[in-house]
């Protein structure tokens, strides 16, 4: 069994059957790229923490430049291999610019379904979700994949969430993007639980869509053809531009947190440049370059562009090399760890991890938010609760303070669900697409540590 292209790039959009739109001049990929541009989800990520917090220095990613950078890199990959999979696979119909659009519109919404405070996030809504003694039993009566999507919370699977429901609520699809793009989106093509089963492979190592939303991932696997892994768990082997995705996410972060580390003083100019060396093309021409370049935070930025062009270069070699086992399923690794470079790309996360991601202001903002978001579930969901199960019963406190959701994440007229995992689900959408100041402000108003007005 193997995956076809014509199917992989289908212009279908999920949640509507409308014929494709586009035309030569805006292709229908295109057209992705406008609406996840346009949409305030991505807009938000600009405070949204990457790494370090924009509080002391603005130079410094958020989420939006990061996902920015992706794109841009992963536009690259995909163009690349288009020009040789048309020939290759007699795809008259598509462009390379096709493909190029196609991983560069998943690259831009990779991370929008990310919680506010950086790489700790997902880990405090897992944390609340398995400590706090009140949620703890609420998701304990839950089972199967519904509980595991908050024991389990992920961001990839609240990105589909956002994409395919929270945006453009109204409209069956949410931003009704082309199946081809949120194939591409979707690192991981599985439920959250699978019964205790193991499955090998980066595309089983987390899930990809909850349990809500496994209906509409259904549409997007049968549209693009991709291939099930098990009968009964919704479980699929990866769309091969996700590989492209994933590593255009990991050249940009790999590459650009030491950058960054060097910025911020974390790491020396020796060390950086040490870093860098073994990944630049023809180093010895490039030396010269080099030599010609003044100032330091200069040289580095000169280096990092050379070291991000050098391993696109690899990138691009090794899918095309595993192009049959990529549609047959036969290979299901990251593409960074199979490239000659492989070693030295290692040692820059090597690096990060020791030298950048335990520096305070990073650990400041990890902390924070695990205070923040923990506070955030465990006052609302009383609330939801409450007013779920006594109406105009409830306490004087949970009629006032439900107040402070928006309604689309109560439910239909202001009255929570009867569900409760539908209530859990519409909670951590509403906290998980909180920006940094915002959940810091709300937090405040609610503990009362900042008054209106005050």
């Amino acid at each position: 069994m193997s995956m076809q292209w014509s199917c992989l790039l289908s212009r279908k959009r999920l949640g509507t059957d409308e014929a494709p739109g586009g035309s030569p001049a805006r292709t229908d990929f295109q057209r992705d790229l406008d609406r996840i541009v346009f949409s305030s989800a991505f807009r938000r990520m600009q405070d949204k923490t990457q790494v370090f917090p924009l509080s002391k220095i603005d130079y410094v990613r958020t989420r939006l430049t990061h996902s920015l950078e992706s794109s841009s890199v992963g536009r690259s990959l995909g163009t690349l291999v288009g020009e040789v999979l048309i020939e290759r696979h007699g795809l008259g119909d598509y462009a390379a610019s096709d493909f190029g659009d196609i991983v560069a519109a998943a690259c831009l919404a990779h991370d929008i379904g990310n919680p506010p405070f950086g790489h700790s996030g997902e880990d405090a809504i897992r944390h609340w979700a398995r400590t706090s003694a009140y949620g703890r039993s609420r998701i304990g009566a839950l089972r199967g994949s519904q509980r595991e999507d908050f024991l389990a919370f992920e961001g990839n699977a609240q990105g589909f969430r956002v994409l395919t429901r929270l945006q453009n609520r109204d409209n069956r699809g949410g931003l009704q993007l082309t199946c081809a793009t949120l194939g591409a989106f979707s690192k991981y093509p599985r439920e959250s639980c699978v019964g205790g089963s193991h499955f090998d492979g980066a595309s089983a190592r987390k899930q990809g869509f909850t349990a809500e939303d496994r209906e509409a991932f259904e549409e997007v696997a049968a549209a693009t053809g991709l291939i099930r892994r098990h009968d009964l768990y919704a479980l699929w082997w990866r769309h091969p531009l996700a590989f492209l995705v994933e590593a255009a996410d990991d050249i940009c972060y790999h590459v650009i947190d030491i950058e960054d580390g060097f910025r911020l003083g974390r790491l020396s100019f020796a060390e950086a440049e040490a870093l860098f060396w073994p990944l630049v093309t023809d180093p010895g021409r490039q030396a010269a370059r080099l030599g010609r370049i003044d100032g330091q935070k200069e040289k580095i930025e000169f280096l990092r562009a050379k070291v991000i062009n050098h391993v696109i270069q690899q990138v691009v070699a090794g899918f095309l090399d595993l192009d049959a086992d990529l549609l047959s399923a036969r290979c299901d690794a990251s593409l960074l760890t199979l490239i000659p470079a492989a070693g030295p790309m290692q040692a820059l996360i090597d690096v990060a991890a020791d030298r950048i991601y335990g520096a305070p202001e990073v650990v400041e903002i990890e902390a924070a938010g695990f205070q923040v978001i923990g506070e955030l579930l465990e006052r609302f969901i009383e609330i939801l609760d409450d007013v779920a199960e006594h109406g105009e019963g409830a306490t004087p406190r949970s009629k006032m303070m439900i107040r402070l959701l928006p309604p689309q994440f109560v439910g239909p007229d202001g009255v929570p669900s009867p569900d409760p995992y539908t209530r859990l689900l519409r909670l951590t959408d509403f906290v998980s697409g909180m920006t940094d100041s915002y959940a810091v402000a709300l937090y405040k108003r609610i503990t009362g540590i900042a008054l209106p007005g005050g």
